[in-house]
């Protein structure tokens, strides 16, 4: 394995010996390979290697505990488990390489992502090669990469922003990359100087903006830096510009769909709004209010989650959109607004409370850094509104600024002051966690 930098011509070798390697293991067209490793390069060729030969990648979480991943495993069957990256590559080495890949269609299955199952069974969204090239295709072209590019990379690669949404940017322009295993903000800071393009999340901007070092010299030599995976702050978004004289490009996107939308590469990308639908993908409010629960139908649409038909069938309108579950709105020019997940509307004595809309009232005041609006049981309205806030401040007085600006069926009915909020590993906020650490706030 080359040290330092891999070519895209070794990478290319690699792959094909891995691929052999991997018909020796007796993986056949159809078959699923999952892969629990650390990020690597090694892991890249597998991935590569596994689409080579036919087969559907499964990758996991390697912070999935032993009894997680065995759900996964007696779910998908796959053929092949691999918690070992770079020695699965080694004993590769000695197998007869794949000249060509094995030929496959639109229609077949390349991938299975496993959503994060807050509530249930995680469910394994199927992406075939025809959803996967249609999103890195129009992705590549509405960000404007080009052989010029290098993409810093210090994403996790378990997950479609890492594995799909970065890396077949790069492919497809045969960009450099500059690897990184994890973020960490002393070589984050480094690649910049050489780097064009950086995607993350938006604890990545935070703790950027948290460093004195990172400055607006830091980030002259950069063309564009995307942010997804969770909601970013106006604050962050508003920071970042008067920091850097950048302007953070957000997007949408989900397992099932890898990337919606996006905010526009020449244009005006507002705070708090994702942009508009890619070319090709239809997007519409379902229920026809102004605000509801955003439906999708496109050519990088899921076609089914694994060995759900019912579960499938469940989340399909009968003319064929996938009903996302994350709530929003589109204004008059088009661009779409996430209000958050339909899962996490509170109704409160009747009526409907979208926390986003007090979130970002409180995301405003004076020493909060974050907050997450909550409903939890109440005797007398159902649920009660509650916010989770990362900072400090008076309870009493902030739920009266709340109120100064809310109806009152809205305004928070209890404050709780935290140093942290519990995220998944691309940083969305835990809300079934909160809710079950704040049930007994209001007893029967």
């Amino acid at each position: 394995m080359p040290e330092g930098t891999i070519t895209y011509g070794q990478l290319r070798g690699s792959v094909s010996k891995i691929a052999g390697g991997l018909i020796a293991k007796g993986v056949v067209p159809g078959d699923r390979v999952a892969l629990q490793v650390e990020k690597s390069p090694e892991a890249v060729m597998i991935y590569l290697a596994t689409l080579m030969v036919g087969a559907v990648f499964l990758p996991l979480n390697n912070a999935y505990t032993t009894s997680e991943v065995a759900y996964f495993l007696k779910d998908a069957e796959p053929r092949l488990f691999i918690q070992d990256a770079p020695g699965f590559v080694a004993d590769a080495e000695t197998a007869v390489a794949l000249d060509e890949p094995i030929p496959r269609s639109a229609s077949d299955l390349a991938s299975i992502i496993y959503t994060s199952g807050t509530t249930g069974r995680s469910k394994g969204a199927m992406l075939t090669h025809g959803n996967l090239a249609a999103n890195a295709l129009a992705l590549h072209e509405a960000w404007g990469f080009s052989p010029k590019d290098v993409l810093l990379h210090a994403l996790p690669i378990f997950h479609v922003h890492g594995l799909f949404v970065a890396l077949h940017c790069a492919f497809l322009s045969g960009a450099p990359m500059i690897w990184l295993s994890k973020f960490d903000d002393a070589q984050v800071l480094k690649g910049l100087a050489d780097a064009t393009v950086m995607m993350g999340v938006p604890t990545f901007y935070t703790r950027l903006l948290a460093n004195p070092a990172f400055t607006r010299d830091r980030a002259a030599h950069m063309r564009l830096f995307v942010c997804g995976s969770a909601p970013l702050l106006p604050s962050t978004f508003a920071e970042f510009q008067d920091r850097t004289g950048h302007t953070i490009l957000e997007r949408y996107g989900m397992s099932e769909a890898v990337i919606i939308t996006t905010n526009p590469l020449d244009g005006a990308r507002l705070a708090g709004s994702v942009g508009f639908p890619l070319p090709g993908v239809d997007l519409r409010i379902g229920g026809g209010e102004e605000t509801g629960v955003i439906e999708i139908k496109g050519p990088s649409v899921f076609s089914a989650y694994w060995r759900m038909p019912e579960k499938t069938a469940e989340e399909f309108t009968a003319d064929g959109y996938f009903i996302t579950g994350d709530v929003g709105r589109r204004d008059a020019d088009g661009r779409v607004w996430i209000s958050g997940r339909a899962k996490d509307l509170i109704i409160s004595g009747g009526f409907n409370v979208y926390p986003k809309e007090i979130e970002l009232i409180l995301d405003e005041m004076e020493d909060v850094t974050e907050s997450a609006v909550i409903g939890v049981p109440h005797p007398d309205f159902g649920e009660a509104v509650c916010a989770v806030v990362i900072g400090a401040g008076d309870e009493t007085a902030m739920i009266a600024k709340c109120r100064a600006q809310l109806a009152a069926f809205k305004a928070p009915k209890r404050i709780f002051f935290v140093d942290d909020l519990p995220r998944n590993a691309m940083g969305k906020v835990q809300k079934n966690l909160l809710r079950e650490r704040y049930i007994g706030t209001f007893p029967s």
